[in-house]
């Protein structure tokens, strides 16, 4: 594929929330305005805690009302047309030194003027040999696999270093995969879907994601899959997940009412050759189902509340009771928000201004009872 024809950022995952950015014209930017979007590319190209620190205190300091200081985040940064291009290569270390390589495509007329959509793909055979620098980067792999803790902590910031140097969508950042890979995206769908705008597992499983032998043993909690559309493939002839192994959980998908599509490939076996004739479709897909960061309504499952326990603006703190799921269901209509929390001892509404008028009062009732209306700051 020419680099000439991507039309699409695509960070191809050998492994393995933003701030609204949108290009502002030069024209009609005011003197404080050119300040404000300076100190805010400062704070968002920060790589170091320091650096961070030091950024942020400057926005503080600079902007004279909490009005400006949002409008600034929300108008974004400047972004650098002096970045690379093509084929590139690059790793995470985390904090215990494993090392995360990825390679991500950038098209060569890459404009930072333009907002781009983004696809993250998860190779598959995650106990393949390791990487090599310049070679078949999409047939080598890690015994890491996608759905251990370190993948779900490694995919977010690999996302984020490449927002702080391109202009990215935070509505249109997808997450595909293939055999191993597809399996890892059922897990960010079931388990840390907030970064994401859709889900595209290809000859994967979410069953394995229950084995504790495959490094998984989960729960799996359905109603977590709403919000976010999947687009599903397997083939009915595959040898490790055939479409009638899939099949009872595609009918799970169906009765809680998961947005999704299933495609179910004739005589199709533990490969992607159905992928060109499914092309146009998966594209229309994306093109469909940006994310809304900000629906009316949301809803999250959690067992756990060091991690894997938010969705969206929804975020549980604390669990009524040990080895229980606490489940938290969230409306919104006006300044007015619904909460139904069952086994749920303590919650974060992460509330935006885009959504609700801070100059009036807002009530929170929670099981039928009021528990705020008032203010909020």
């Amino acid at each position: 594929m020419s680099m000439k024809n991507l039309n699409r950022l695509l960070a191809c995952m050998s492994l393995a929330i933003a701030l609204p950015c949108s290009a502002l014209a030069a024209e009609g930017i005011t003197s404080d305005q050119h300040a404000g979007k300076a100190l805010v590319s400062d704070f968002w190209s920060a790589r170091t805690l320091q650096e961070q620190q030091s950024s942020q205190q400057q926005l503080l300091d600079a902007a004279p009302d909490i009005a400006t200081l949002y409008q600034w985040l929300r108008d974004g940064p400047v972004y650098s047309a002096a970045v690379g291009r093509g084929q590139r290569e690059d790793a995470r270390v985390a904090d215990d030194g494993t090392r995360f390589p990825y390679v991500y495509l950038i098209p060569d007329n890459y404009d930072p003027a333009i907002i781009y959509p983004l696809e993250f793909m998860l190779h598959g055979g995650v106990s393949r040999p390791p990487w090599e620098a310049g070679g078949d980067w999409w047939r080598r792999g890690y015994d890491a696999f996608w759905w251990h803790q370190n993948q779900a902590e490694s995919l977010p910031a690999i996302l984020k270093t490449l927002k702080q140097s391109y202009n990215i969508d935070d509505n249109r950042v997808t997450l595909t995969g293939v055999s191993d890979g597809g399996t890892g995206v059922y897990f960010f769908a079931f388990k840390q879907p907030t970064q994401w705008a859709a889900f595209l597992p290809y000859i994967g499983h979410p069953g394995v994601l229950r084995n504790a032998r495959s490094g998984g043993g989960y729960q799996l909690y359905f109603e977590n899959l709403m919000n976010r559309p999947l687009y599903i493939v397997n083939g009915e002839d595959d040898p490790l997940y055939p479409v009638s192994s899939v099949r009872p959980y595609i009918d799970m998908f169906e009765e809680t009412g998961v947005d999704y599509v299933f495609t179910a490939i004739e005589n199709g076996g533990h490969n992607t050759r159905w992928l060109p004739d499914e092309a146009p479709m998966i594209e229309q897909f994306k093109l469909d189902n940006p994310r809304d960061p900000l629906p009316e309504s949301v809803q999250w499952v959690a067992d756990r509340t060091d991690r894997y326990n938010r969705n969206l603006w929804i975020r549980i703190d604390q669990l009524a009771a040990d080895n229980s799921p606490g489940i938290l269901q969230v409306s919104r209509q006006d300044n007015r928000i619904t909460v139904q929390a069952n086994a749920v001892a303590a919650f974060t509404l992460l509330l935006n201004p885009e959504e609700l008028d801070f100059n009036r009062a807002i009530t929170v009732v929670v099981n039928d009872v009021v528990q705020h209306q008032g203010m909020v700051a």
